[in-house]
């Protein structure tokens, strides 16, 4: 049963599985206290466009998708902020603009390159090393700042007004928030494809509120689902040949069904 981690690629997949499981419903619970998990989704299709454009002038992917991730997550704040257009809008606008810039990235390269599909619907077995250090160096800056600036986030997605009037500094921890989502989401399509990151930052979050007490428990609870479901979708994608994105993503869809089964806790009052 062992013998996966003979091999190096299995042994890299795992370790960025596991961070980006770790990290990922970090984040998703802070977005969907904000019922802003979509968001997600939307970044996802934007660090597309970023991949293509890596992909078509030959660069490292990841590098412009986590720039252009990161610019129009901080557009899409301003957006919801200052414009006063509802958070569910601006998704809705920028969700189909990242796949069509992508697709028209695409049609100039006469085709869709064999490599963009393991960023369509993850490839965390052809994980390099490049992909590793970059997910534990942005994963570990990312879980630092959370721990941080951990008592102004919560307290700001619990109750936005009272957090401004009592001094935090509330515009600068909701940007920090995107910005961090936005490099996560563009490392976990390494993992687990464009087309389900979402799922990873949210589903965890969703079981876990089933039975979490405290909003603490519940985090806790949600990266136990989250790296589960890693960790079990890893030996069914390489046991019986999955693709190990929606392998992850249906083991924790299994879970979730699970839970889903049993009494409704408390929730996350505290």
């Amino acid at each position: 049963m062992l013998e996966i981690f003979q091999y190096s690629f299995m042994i890299r997949a795992f370790i960025a599985g596991l961070v980006i499981g770790s990290i990922a419903p970090l984040l998703g619970n802070f977005l969907v206290m904000r019922r802003y998990s979509l968001i997600a989704d939307t970044l996802a299709h934007v660090a597309l466009a970023g991949v293509a454009i890596g992909l078509l002038v030959g660069v490292y992917p990841l590098i412009p998708a986590i720039i252009i991730t990161v610019i129009t997550s901080v557009v899409v704040e301003r957006l919801r902020t200052d414009m006063r257009i509802s958070g569910e809008t601006v998704l809705a606008m920028f969700l189909p603009a990242g796949l069509s810039i992508a697709l028209v990235l695409i049609s100039f390269a006469n085709g869709v390159n064999v490599n963009l599909f393991g960023y369509l619907f993850g490839s965390i077995s052809t994980v390099t090393q490049t992909d590793l250090w970059l997910i534990l160096g942005l994963g570990t800056i990312t879980i630092s700042v959370i721990a941080l600036l951990y008592k102004q986030l919560l307290y700001a997605s619990f109750d936005y007004e009272s957090a401004r009037i009592s001094g935090i500094p509330v515009r600068m921890v909701n940007t920090i928030l995107i910005i961090l989502t936005a490099v996560i989401v563009s490392l976990a399509i390494r993992v687990v494809g464009v087309l389900l990151v979402g799922a990873l930052m949210v589903i965890p979050v969703v079981t876990a509120t089933r039975i979490g007490k405290s909003f603490k428990h519940t985090v806790i609870l949600s990266i136990g689902f989250a790296l589960l479901s890693v960790i079990t979708g890893l030996f069914l994608a390489y046991y019986i040949n999955l693709p190990a994105g929606a392998a992850i993503v249906l083991s924790s869809l299994f879970l979730f069904g699970l839970i889903a089964i049993l009494p409704k806790g408390r929730g996350t009052a505290s």
